[in-house]
């Protein structure tokens, strides 16, 4: 039998094991000096970052700029110590920009030089290479106005083979969160593909399919200019980056986690267009309304506004801080984080890693005499102490709290070691809310209700508090789905209320460890709407859907 020699094929096995080998020997010397590695080969080259270092000297001294975020430049080298390494970092660093230096090996070096033959035909204005150009992303907000028209820009996208696709993606997906007010975008890695969604009025919409090669690319993207590190895969990581539309900026938070598949991406869009609404736009009734506006301008007190995670307790918040902020008014917050910006009022926010909690937050604000105090959240007895003996040495206090409804304020406190006698002296009122998707004005359609839907709304409106009446009961409305609303029928959110008020019986129950339907049950004379009941009358009044209402809310509270 001969043994055939594939001398090709032997010279592929050399070439991948010298490659393997350079490989591993950078990684090992870039952990030595403490220098992050990056493997260039998945990695998008920006030409703007690549014209930075004339190709000869970059050839010289073995190193490529391979990404730019206004100043700061992206910097491979295979060897940093190198004298002509060293002199090219140098002319960059005198030239004003702000270098990030990574190693690699040569071979992502060659691939990288290898698109020094595009400068010749590439302008710097529009490179193709990949950045987030927020003068694009306003651009295409204007023109993307539902998730079909978002949906088909990126298929084009990704069809076309050009080297600005990856950028062009990324400015459309942010483009189409903001025209369309979407709270987060969502790329979660499959076995085959990458499934991208946008979040709208609190639902999660599909939008296409992005393959996984081309999810690298802009994985990648999105980590240099969030501040990410590259070459790390296995942590959860969080960074920022920001856009600017129509002359206002804004943050989008980059959060991203490691899964079975890959790593997982959530942008979260912070428009502050969605958080500045007025306290009279909340959607609470109009006895609610007048209690809460009579408390929270009190010079003393706490406001506590509970409910789960996204439910608008920090838009509810800073609603009730613009009502009551004055020039003459010295107003501190402590978050985490600090979502929204306003102006006129000190926010901190709180750093575990730096051990600045929300007890540290609150203690070092009470010293900057504050008249009032917005606490992101209080979660522990020792935030609570403080918080509530503030509200009893003349400050107005804010906060949240984790409970399904107002009347589980009381017995939460109680858990977290709270003395009963100073609850009722230091807590004013407690709020629950959720937000419910308002219909699309233009599609939603009038319909009869079931006879299972009547049945809800007559056991609901039966425990109206006593001067309160439906609109009607005899319609309902649906949602249908048009251009306006990106097809889902539903376009916005409004919030259902309930409340309770500190009174003598409040006051007098919760010194006996009450539960929250003994809580709630002795807050009925107050005369304030429950969650559902709030609910149904919007349902009623046409502002949203009975099925938003069940879904959100429920019927049986």
């Amino acid at each position: 039998m001969a043994i055939q020699f594939n001398e090709e094929k032997q010279k592929e096995q050399l070439t991948d094991l010298r490659e393997r080998e350079e490989r591993e020997l950078v990684q090992t010397q870039a952990e030595k000096a403490g220098i992050p590695y990056i493997d260039l080969i998945p990695t998008p080259i920006e030409l703007d970052a690549l014209r930075l270092v004339p190709e000869v000297e970059a050839r010289a001294a073995q190193i490529s700029g391979f990404a730019i975020n206004g100043k700061k430049v992206s910097v491979a080298a295979f060897s940093p110590e190198k004298q002509e390494a060293k002199a090219a970092l140098k002319k960059l660093a005198g030239a004003g920009y702000e270098v990030v230096l990574f190693m690699t090996e040569r071979k992502g070096l060659e691939k990288a030089w290898a698109r020094y033959k595009d400068l010749s035909f590439a302008h710097k204005e529009n490179t193709g290479s990949i950045t987030i150009a927020s003068d694009e992303v306003s651009a295409q907000a204007k023109n993307l106005k539902t998730l079909a028209d978002i949906a088909g820009v990126l298929r084009t996208e990704l069809a076309s083979k050009q080297s600005s696709r990856v950028s062009r993606m990324i400015e459309t997906l942010l483009a189409g969160a903001l025209a369309t007010n979407a709270s987060d975008i969502h790329m979660e890695p499959g076995e085959a593909s990458v499934r991208l969604r946008l979040r709208l009025d609190g639902m999660l919409n599909d939008i296409v399919a992005v393959p996984m090669d081309a999810f690298q690319f802009i994985l990648s993207r999105i980590k240099l200019v969030s501040g990410l590190k590259l070459n790390v895969r296995d942590e959860a990581q969080d960074g920022r980056l920001s856009v600017k539309l129509e002359g206002v900026e804004i943050e989008i938070r980059t959060s991203i986690i490691p899964g079975a598949y890959g790593e997982s991406v959530v942008l979260r869009v912070l428009n502050p267009k969605t958080i500045a609404v007025k306290m009279e736009e909340l959607g609470m009734h109009p006895k609610l309304h007048a209690l809460v506006e009579k408390e929270i301008k009190k010079p003393n007190g706490m406001v506590l506004t509970t409910g789960p995670t996204g439910s608008g307790k920090t838009t509810t918040l800073y609603a009730f801080l613009r009502k009551i902020y004055t020039p003459g008014t010295k107003v501190i917050t402590i978050e985490d984080p600090i979502e929204y910006h306003l102006q006129g009022i000190v926010q901190t926010q709180v750093n575990a890693n730096e051990k600045y909690t929300f007890l540290d937050g609150l203690r070092s604000a009470l010293r900057q005499d504050p008249d009032v105090i917005m606490v992101g959240e209080i979660r522990d007895s020792e935030t609570a102490g403080v918080a509530l003996n503030a509200s009893l040495t003349g400050h107005m206090v804010l906060s949240t709290l984790h409970t399904n409804n107002a009347a589980g304020t009381f017995p939460r406190l109680i858990d977290l070691g709270v003395d009963p006698k100073i609850m009722s002296s230091a807590v004013t009122l407690a709020l629950a809310q959720r937000l419910v998707r308002k219909l699309c004005p233009v599609c939603k359609k009038e319909s009869a209700p079931t006879a299972e839907q009547k049945k809800l709304i007559e056991q609901t409106l039966a425990e109206l508090p006593v001067g309160e009446s439906a609109p009607q009961t005899a319609k309902a409305w649906k949602p249908v789905g048009c251009a306006q609303c990106s097809e889902t029928g539903y376009k916005g959110r409004i919030g259902v209320f309930e409340g309770i008020a500190m009174d003598s019986v409040i006051e007098k129950i919760i010194r006996e460890n009450p539960s929250e339907r003994e809580i709630r049950a002795a807050g009925k004379p107050q005369g304030l709407l429950t969650m559902p009941q709030d609910g149904v009358l919007k349902a009623l009044a046409g502002i949203t859907s009975l099925e938003e209402v069940e879904r959100v809310v429920g019927f049986n509270e």
